[in-house]
């Protein structure tokens, strides 16, 4: 599979749970299959999240299509507002 979220089941933040419930419902209203990657299950996955971001301080929601980084919630948020989601995603 191509697209990666990286996202936590874990969080204080009501913030990053809002994010994370709109862009599922964002990417399955579009009928966009993706991967969830819980980076709460370890701190080797939030470590490897970071890493490919090039964020030491990257927060979920992260995405990927396989290794490549496509951004953070607020990237993906302008895509949304300028209907170029499958470019943010590296899809087309």
């Amino acid at each position: 599979m191509g697209v990666k979220l990286y996202y936590t089941t874990v969080t204080a933040s009501r913030e990053v749970k809002s994010q994370q419930a709109e862009v599922m419902r964002i990417l399955e209203s579009k009928s966009i299959q993706y991967e969830l990657i819980d980076i709460s299950v370890g701190g080797e996955v939030r470590d490897e999240m970071r890493s490919k971001a090039g964020n030491p301080t990257a927060v979920p929601p992260q995405f990927f299509n396989e290794d490549q980084y496509c951004g953070n919630y607020e990237m993906f948020s302008d895509a949304v507002e300028e209907d170029k989601v499958e470019q943010f995603l590296k899809m087309a």
